[in-house]
């Protein structure tokens, strides 16, 4: 098994979510699908007898959005998306009588924190009824929990302790971990399904004596990553030529001034922070420090603990307000993606979430908010390095795969905390005509040649392409009454 760096790029039309065609190596790879207007809208899903798990109100929610959309390939387009965490990537099991499911991120059959939660985050609002799916919810939890209680600091976890992924890197590797990179936002997001699980179902059961010892560890890691006390007990290096794949200054990451931040060493997109200060993630920690606050003094009834997470929440708040919301030349005071505690900051986003972009989709800032509104600005203009706007669309992209490569996740998210119903549907006809006639979201693809993408098969941004058409229907139900 390899890396979403190191992973072979399929090429080709996904088909029932697998990617058919020849394979290469290079990160811009070019998949070639069905000339655009040559498409009869078959459902590209596998047949029913094949797919991993069956929603009765998922089925229900696609046939009556189906109707609801007027726009034959939209409508094509999200029944083969929506669903497709749930047709190709779970496992759902029982372990020791509880629930259990295991969520691979597509093409890659590992399991990462952070790609679990969000490719079911969607189907939270379903939950409560069907029983079947509100069980399978609760296996990811259960699971992560598991996950979290093996080794807070990893990213990407294997079913069992079959070994494989990197069991070279420069770190304390174990058999059941597929990668060992050390992101803020893998712990915030079991948080985020646990918190979003119970709010939605008023369930308990998962947050059990071992979902609090995992609690308590993630609160543990982040005190950790501050640094206050000596330089703690992670470190990562992987022998690689890619810079973006290791860590610097023995695996620990470049300086800091020790401000209250916690240290990332890897970003939401798996590659190496070049200042440890992770903006989005370090706010996105504020959230879940809250939500356990809320979990403890609610359900669990420990107020110490609540309060000691309260406490750190609000302490990297205000490093954040201090150390983070900096003079932009062109934009005014806006987020810095990464800073250093010296004054140092790096001035970008990353179509991957946590990001800039998606504060308020996280409820890490408030979409009116001041800074955020110029955050925005910044990020979608040139003034961003890794924005690229081309003859066949524009969005955020990120180092990841490299430059001109645009990634639907990007144009997704950028139409979730829009308040513009221009800006909405001009995203909409973005991914609509930048499938390359797969039918499917990809990875990323170029600017100017959508043929050309990374990822037949990556569940996060399908489903996450579903829950933006469900929100657009349920708030602006206009904008799908018509052809784009």
């Amino acid at each position: 098994m390899v890396s979403r760096r190191g992973m072979l790029r399929t090429t080709g039309l996904a088909v029932a979510g697998l990617a058919v065609g020849a394979q290469r190596s290079d990160a811009q790879a070019a998949g070639a699908g069905p000339p655009r207007g040559f498409q009869d809208f078959t459902s590209q899903r596998p047949p029913a007898e094949e797919r991993n798990f069956v929603s009765d109100a998922v089925e229900e929610t696609i046939a009556e959005m189906v109707r609801r959309i007027a726009d034959p390939e939209l409508a094509w387009m999200f029944e083969n998306c929506y669903p497709n965490t749930l047709d190709t990537t779970v496992q759902h099991t029982t372990i020791d009588g509880r629930p259990d499911t295991f969520v691979i991120t597509g093409d890659i059959h590992a399991m990462w924190l952070r790609d679990s939660t969000a490719q079911v985050w969607p189907y939270l609002p379903l939950a409560r009824k069907d029983g079947r799916l509100k069980g399978l919810l609760a296996g990811v939890v259960n699971r992560q929990t598991r996950c979290v209680l093996i080794d807070p600091y990893a990213n990407a976890f294997n079913i069992g302790p079959t070994g494989g992924g990197w069991n070279e890197d420069l770190t304390d590797m174990k058999p059941e971990l597929h990668e060992r990179k050390w992101e803020i936002d893998s712990l915030c997001y079991t948080v985020r399904l646990a918190h979003g699980y119970w709010k939605t179902t008023g369930d308990a059961s998962v947050l059990d004596a071992d979902w609090q010892n995992a609690a308590r560890l993630i609160v543990k890691t982040f005190r950790e990553q501050q640094r206050k006390e000596g330089r703690g007990p992670y470190k990562f290096q992987r022998v690689t030529a890619v810079s973006y794949d290791t860590v610097p200054l023995g695996g620990y990451g470049n300086p800091t001034r020790k401000v209250g931040l916690i240290h990332s060493m890897f970003r939401p997109s798996d590659d190496a922070c070049l200042y440890p200060f992770l903006v989005p993630s370090n706010l996105f920690a504020v959230v879940s420090l809250q939500q356990l606050a809320e979990i403890f003094n609610e359900e669990v009834g420990d107020r110490d603990f609540a309060n000691q997470c309260d406490a750190l929440a609000e302490e990297v708040e205000a490093a954040i307000r201090e150390h983070a919301v900096l003079e932009h030349p062109a934009h005014g005071r806006v987020y810095a993606y990464e800073v250093d505690g010296f004054g140092n900051a790096l001035f970008m986003d990353d179509a991957n979430v946590p990001s800039l972009l998606a504060l308020p989709y996280l409820g890490a800032a408030s979409i009116s908010d001041t800074a955020y509104q110029a955050t925005r600005q910044f990020v979608l203009s040139s003034d961003n390095p890794y924005f690229f706007s081309g003859s066949a669309a524009e969005g955020v992209g990120g180092p990841h795969v490299g430059l001109d490569m645009v990634w639907p996740l990007g144009i997704t998210m950028r139409a979730l905390t829009s308040r513009d119903d221009d800006e909405i549907l001009r995203c909409l006809r973005m991914l609509k005509m930048t499938d390359a006639g797969t039918g499917f979201m990809h990875e990323s693809f170029h600017k100017d040649d959508p043929s050309r993408f990374t990822r037949s098969w990556f569940a996060w941004a399908n489903t996450l392409f579903g829950e933006l058409i469900v929100k657009v229907h349920g708030e602006r139900p206009q904008l799908l009454t018509r052809p784009l």
